[in-house]
């Protein structure tokens, strides 16, 4: 699904990006080791399985996707004291998601709620966006240099077994044991499964799962477990058909009545320039699963936006040390710091590491 282009709504989610590092930062080494239990499909090491998952490719795919987060976030205030919980709703409980695709560049995402749904629809250059709870929709031409760009969720969680996948997966580092077995199922299609067990008792993450389809060597789940061997985070299809599904799965008309908000091109995505900066804005300490990405993100202002995430930051313990003081999020998968002066520490590890990073 890397073909999918969704962008993130509202500024207040730059504290809630950087968690995506909880699958990022994490290194692994390859033991050719398999597990032994009863197989039902030819043994593949987990080395093949790796070259199997990059290699990987469909022309198209519908399914059912349920993902689950226990990352210990609290709810996010929105501007009137309420909380939203349309910034929280991928990284906090279980949601249902319906995929569909299209090679090269048809993708559909819906966002299911009990009452609602939220779709991203990308046809070619077209990219919208429809809340059903808001009756309100967006649409934004993609230039030809957006084309060739990731997208991620609105939370900056993954939102398919394949993303998911591809950021454990381009960590690798000799700091984790990898094995392999040939015995689970998942959405009734037989799989492989690949295990990392991180080899450092800093991280709070104490395994991955990789599930593998035994056909087509697509991901079909991810299970992220935290120190207590609790599922922190999950995502898994439920159905899957890899048939391209019809072009009309992809043609998106506002139903009648509808807010339409059209964007442009600047309006989009930062520049070319801009993302350079933010990159040389953030240090990386430590390496593999320890590894602490620290960025300036600067003061808040006084205004709406960064009133609401001053509301969010409220809810966290207050921390101080030698290297300043600041809020702590102590999430099941992931430690966070944001600093009276401006940064913003995160990483999968306890907080006494997140201090260490901090004062160096």
């Amino acid at each position: 699904m890397e073909h999918m282009r969704i962008f993130a709504s509202k500024p207040a989610l730059r504290i809630l990006a950087p968690l995506a590092l909880v699958l990022v930062v994490a290194g692994t080494g390859l033991v050719a080791t398999t597990a032994s239990a009863e197989k039902k499909l030819p043994t593949r090491t987990p080395q093949e399985l790796l070259v199997d998952l990059q290699q990987a490719r469909t022309d198209g795919l519908s399914g059912t996707v349920v993902e689950r987060a226990d990352l210990g976030i609290p709810a996010i205030p929105a501007p009137n004291g309420q909380d939203d919980p349309e910034l929280t709703s991928l990284v906090s409980g279980t949601h249902t998601l319906r995929v569909r695709y299209s090679a090269p560049d048809k993708a559909r995402l819906a966002v299911l709620g009990t009452y609602s749904e939220y779709d991203i629809i990308r046809n070619g250059k077209d990219v919208w966006t429809w809340s059903s709870k808001e009756n309100a929709a967006t649409h934004r031409t993609l230039t030809d240099e957006q084309q060739g760009q990731p997208g991620s969720t609105p939370s900056g969680m993954p939102s398919t077994p394949t993303e998911a996948a591809d950021r454990v997966l381009k960590a690798l580092e000799p700091t984790t044991t990898v094995t392999a077995d040939s015995s689970v199922e998942v959405a009734g299609r037989q799989a492989y499964e690949l295990v990392l067990d991180p080899n450092d008792s800093n991280s709070l993450i104490s395994q991955v799962r990789l599930a593998i389809d035994g056909d087509t060597k697509l991901p079909l789940r991810v299970q992220v477990f935290g120190t207590d061997n609790k599922i922190v985070f999950e995502v898994a299809y439920t159905s899957v058909d890899f048939t391209r599904p019809d072009d009309a799965e992809f043609v998106f008309n506002p139903p009648p009545g509808a807010k339409v908000t059209e964007i442009q091109p600047n309006d989009q995505t930062p520049s070319t320039q801009d993302r350079k900066q933010g990159q040389e804005a953030r240090t990386i300490v430590g390496k593999g699963w320890t590894a602490v990405a620290i960025t300036k993100v600067g003061e808040l202002s006084n205004s709406e936006r960064d009133q609401q995430l001053k509301a969010f930051l409220s809810k966290l313990q207050p921390v101080q040390g030698s290297w300043g003081s600041g809020r702590l999020l102590a999430g099941t998968a992931f430690s966070a710091v944001w600093t009276d002066d401006g940064r913003l520490a995160v990483g999968p590890v306890r907080p006494d590491v997140i201090y260490q990073a901090l004062s160096r």
